[in-house]
């Protein structure tokens, strides 16, 4: 897909720096590379440090290489560029689609509320049902395209009868405030910015709708090969959730510098946010299933695909 191409160009040229500094050091020591977004538990994670110490008592350096959204850093995990990631629901299904050697080794619980379609505040539209004909903005490939696809279905729209404008999130804020797209279905912590800076309303959150999870994953090579160190990084994703969960606040105020947004924005997102970092059960591969075989329907992936598929096995 020619989505995917462009994807692919970005994540080679956002690796290039980190690949350079890989290669002054492989000799030396083991290397494990962890794609991050700009927000989120690995973040958290980088900015301790303890992960770092870890390693190296086991012989190993982490690289981490920020990426704008989920689907180009799939992209990286497809191409051998990092080893370790975290997205939502969507970007490993159209990876896995593409033959993307993922595995999924980690979820976090659903959080519904962290995503929303939002519409400016003083627009007409009063329901999903009103986006009929309407322009859409939304990052196409990620959790919210999902969610617009059943927030459509449950309002009884067709997601042919919309118009989706697809765009990054940042271009997505500027088109949602010029007034050219009706409405812009987005993640935090972009919903809790445009909410505060803009005032925009919530036509629908994932509520009854979704479940947006946020799923860990690794590429199947690094799995095979050091399933321990996959192990050390969730151990230590894990201290990090429970530190965060029991201080909020705390948390906001370390990560507003880093992302650029007030900390009351940032808290605000992270109370919409699930705690917990959990092993992959059935019921969330048959809920991711239920994701993939959706997109399928629609023509977005070439073939259908298994779930259980890319699951880690027991053992591994």
């Amino acid at each position: 897909m020619r989505w995917l191409k462009r994807v692919i160009a970005v994540a080679v040229l956002s690796m290039s720096t980190a690949l350079a500094g890989v290669g002054a050091t492989y000799g030396q020591d083991k290397v494990v590379r962890i794609g991050f977004q700009k927000y989120g538990k690995l973040v958290l994670l980088k900015s301790k440090g303890t992960l770092e110490e870890k390693l190296k008592a086991a012989g190993y350096r982490v690289v981490w290489t920020e990426f704008p959204s989920g689907p180009p850093l799939l992209e990286a995990l497809n191409v051998g560029s990092i080893d370790f990631g975290n997205t939502g629901e969507a970007p490993p299904i159209f990876a896995q689609a593409a033959g993307a050697p993922i595995r999924y080794v980690a979820y976090e619980p659903a959080a519904p509320k962290g995503e929303a379609i939002l519409v400016p505040k003083d627009s007409k539209l009063q329901s999903v049902a009103d986006l009929r004909g309407k322009k859409v903005a939304l990052n196409k490939g990620s959790n919210v395209h999902y969610l617009l696809v059943k927030a459509l279905e449950k309002a009884g729209v067709k997601y042919a009868e919309i118009e989706p404008v697809f765009l990054a999130p940042a271009d997505a804020r500027a088109a949602f405030e010029r007034g050219a797209v009706d409405a812009w279905v987005i993640w935090d912590p972009f919903l809790a910015a445009a909410e505060a800076a803009t005032g925009a309303r919530t036509l629908a959150d994932g509520t009854g709708i979704v479940s947006n999870y946020q799923f860990y994953l690794s590429s199947k090579k690094f799995l095979e090969k050091d399933p321990g160190i996959v192990d050390l990084i969730l151990a230590q994703l894990s201290e990090v959730d429970d530190w965060a969960k029991a201080d909020i606040h705390a948390v906001a105020e370390q990560l507003a510098p880093s992302i650029g947004l007030p900390v009351a924005v940032v808290e605000a997102a992270l109370q919409r946010q699930a705690y917990g970092i959990k092993p992959v059960e059935s019921s969330v591969i048959a809920d991711q299933q239920q994701v993939a075989d959706t997109f399928y329907a629609l023509g977005l992936l070439p073939k259908p695909i298994r779930i259980s598929d890319a699951a880690r096995r027991p053992g591994t």
